[in-house]
């Protein structure tokens, strides 16, 4: 991945992928990125046209040139609402195979998508397509709910200690440079169904309580400071309970448009599915989300001096 290559953003030209269309343009005009614009007719559609109308049939042809007139349409108005000149991409086929393909011929460093569409950027975020999309793209991928009427203001970053939390927390830093930044560690006592089944004391459970939240806390702290921040620099949420709950919940509580965390598998199996964590975010987080992946830092090795926190996003 190339940290100064440029934004990739898919369109369907739904009005959920034009909400991402303009974040990215925003993103890129406030980052001085370049800007590439991106849309697949599907192998599906052609596919389907072929049974009923045979290869080769004019329709094919007019419904590839209204796709590349909106797409140039598109990057015009890009240009004179945000300032961003795109560059606009064609293709057919395999609609992750494509973007992916797109993704790696461009060297850029962030996909951009809206959270749902027509056609196949609905399918993008739903079951094993959008798993295989963000497994196969090993670049970050920025999920638009929201109109990008300004630039992010709180940014939710959810970690677990973990080499991808670093990612995550860099990768929060660089899209939203002047936004407030909270910290959210979600701890759980472990095995504490069994201690209580077991009829361990209350008084032991919480010393068990006591010593996870301190090492959530010493932990979040770790990682902020080996990012470069001070304590005045963000706001730290250290909370009991399931992540994915507690990320949602935070997220909306504390008036945050933008979610951050990492996916990452601890073994080759799980590196093959996104994680529990990120499927309920992305399912339920009311703003934008965006979700580092593996292959921008490697394999998600806990990282040296930090616990494992038994949390896989």
């Amino acid at each position: 991945m190339n940290p100064t290559g440029p934004i990739l953003a898919a369109t369907d030209f739904s009005g959920p992928s034009r909400r991402a269309v303009d974040r990215a343009a925003r993103l890129a005009t406030e980052l001085g990125a370049a800007l590439s614009l991106m849309h697949v007719t599907s192998a599906g559609t052609l596919g389907e046209l072929r049974q009923w109308l045979g290869a080769g049939h004019e329709t094919e042809a007019r419904l590839i040139a209204d796709a590349r007139a909106q797409l140039g349409a598109m990057a015009d108005d890009l240009d004179a609402r945000f300032g961003a000149k795109a560059q606009t991409v064609e293709a057919a086929g395999a609609v992750v195979d494509e973007i992916a393909h797109e993704l790696e011929r461009l060297d850029a460093w962030l996909l951009v998508v809206g959270a749902r569409g027509a056609g196949f950027l609905r399918r993008l975020l739903l079951g094993t397509t959008s798993e295989r999309l963000v497994r196969r793209a090993r670049r970050p991928v920025l999920v638009v709910r929201q109109s990008a009427h300004e630039p992010y203001r709180r940014v939710l970053v959810a970690l677990d200690f973990s080499a991808a939390s670093q990612q995550a927390l860099a990768l929060a830093r660089r899209v939203a440079p002047r936004a407030r930044l909270l910290l959210l560690s979600a701890f759980e006592v472990p095995f504490l169904e069994k201690l209580r089944f077991a009829g361990v004391d209350d008084a032991t459970v919480e010393h068990y309580r006591g010593q996870a939240r301190m090492r959530a806390v010493q932990a979040l702290h770790g990682i902020a400071t080996g990012q470069g921040l001070r304590p005045q620099d963000y706001e730290a949420l250290i909370i009991e309970g399931d992540a994915s709950q507690r990320i949602v919940e935070q997220e909306q509580e504390r008036d945050c448009d933008l979610v951050v965390l990492g996916k990452h598998g601890r073994s080759v199996a799980e590196d093959l599915l996104l994680g529990s964590v990120t499927q309920h975010v992305l399912a339920e987080a009311s703003v934008d989300v965006l979700v580092t992946t593996a292959g921008a830092i490697g394999r998600g090795e806990p990282v040296p001096g930090l616990p494992d926190q038994g949390q896989s996003a």
